[in-house]
């Protein structure tokens, strides 16, 4: 069959969410086939299964977008992940060279569905950065400060990095990303995740005295005094990722008393406490691999989202894989994509009505590029 928009009427969402699974995956598929190699579909290794099964490539928010990015014949992304994700693959795909490659031809980004959010993401918004670097400012010399925005943050924010003499960073290369800063200025100003930031800065030494934390609810100073922002080397904004947040040192404690020999493999967004007691911290793309280069036998509790955890179980069966927590919990947003979703989006592309498009404002994209070019010349 072919698809088709009546009068370039886009579908409608409704008619899709009553469909089975089956169903979708061959619509899905039909549309892969029409498009070929000018679409590109995107899933996150937090996405659900089904999503993963049909995704031409899997990986982190930067890997997949750089990828896309790298490919000629990709005309129309599909991101099945979150918004901050789809923005950057916008960024990286329609960047001024990639434009003129394509004789000025732009790659079209659809997000399935505009509410797959970040909470980490948004608790950072540009205006509250914009407020704290002033308030900044009437104690201590912004031009002595880096701003360093996590890859998981609104381009805004990454836009507030490239005009400040800032920087983007993704979990694998903080750690140069803050040595790069520290060649430049004597503070780094760190957000939205604090819990990578401090991870990340005492692993360097720097003790935790230096690393006050900003607040953006309170009234003053992001709630600390004159002298600790002075005596500051890392100002760690208060947010952080709501599934690796919840993981706790007693989970720890847990799993190592039932099962005698297992290895403790987390992410850097789990806070300090968890971190510091971990057999390795590490990012998704070195979780995977991790688990990949392990002897056959080896028990592993793993601290980060649930369905990456569930899918290295049934990928590796000669390993003993457990969720690092006794309670379930996965990311809400990312699981809001979802077949119907995405078959929805897609017959729409097909159809010359696309929605849901992500397209980042031209003076925001400019600046976020100088960041995110910035990290990438980082050694």
């Amino acid at each position: 069959m072919s698809i088709a928009s009546p009068s370039g009427a886009t579908f409608e969402l409704a008619p899709y969410k009553s469909l089975d699974n089956e169903t979708l995956q061959a619509r899905i598929n039909l549309v892969r086939s029409q498009m070929g190699s000018s679409l590109m579909i995107l899933g996150h290794h937090y996405q659900q299964d089904e999503v993963i099964a049909l995704s031409d490539l899997r990986g982190d928010s930067y890997q997949l977008s750089k990828m896309a990015a790298e490919s000629g014949d990709c005309r129309a992304i599909a991101f099945c992940g979150v918004h901050f994700m789809a923005e950057t693959a916008d960024i990286l795909v329609n960047q001024p060279s990639k434009l003129a490659e394509r004789g000025g031809q732009r790659v079209t980004v659809i997000l399935p569905d505009m509410a797959a959010g970040c909470s980490m993401a948004d608790m950072a918004a540009i205006e509250q950065v914009e407020g704290a670097w002033e308030e900044l400012g009437e104690v201590i010399d912004t031009s002595d400060i880096t701003p360093v925005t996590y890859i998981n943050s609104a381009a805004s924010l990454k836009a507030f990095c490239g005009k400040h003499g800032g920087i983007v960073c993704t979990s694998s290369n903080a750690r140069a990303v803050l040595e790069w800063s520290f060649k430049r200025t004597s503070r780094v100003l760190f957000f939205p995740d604090q819990h990578l930031g401090r991870n990340t800065a005492k692993a360097m030494g720097i003790p935790l005295e230096a690393m006050p934390v900003w607040d953006p609810i309170k009234d003053e100073l992001g709630g600390n005094t004159p002298e600790a922002l002075k005596n500051s080397k890392v100002l760690l904004w208060r947010g952080h990722c709501s599934v690796h947040q919840m993981f706790t040192a007693a989970h720890v404690a847990m799993f190592r008393e039932k099962y005698p020999g297992i290895k403790i493999l987390v992410h850097p967004e789990c806070p300090m406490e968890v971190v510091d007691i971990a057999d390795i911290s590490g990012s998704t793309g070195k979780i995977i691999r991790e688990v990949e280069q392990a002897p056959p036998g080896t028990k592993w509790a793993i601290g980060t989202e649930l369905h990456l955890v569930n899918r290295l179980k049934q990928e590796h069966p000669e390993q003993e894989v457990h969720f690092l927590s006794p309670v379930v919990c996965m990311c809400a947003t990312m699981y809001r994509i979802d077949l119907a979703h995405l078959c929805w989006s897609l017959e729409n592309l097909a159809a010359g009505t696309p929605v849901n498009v992500i397209k980042v404002d031209e003076d925001v994209a400019k600046w976020s590029l100088v960041a995110l070019e910035r990290m990438l010349a980082v050694k």
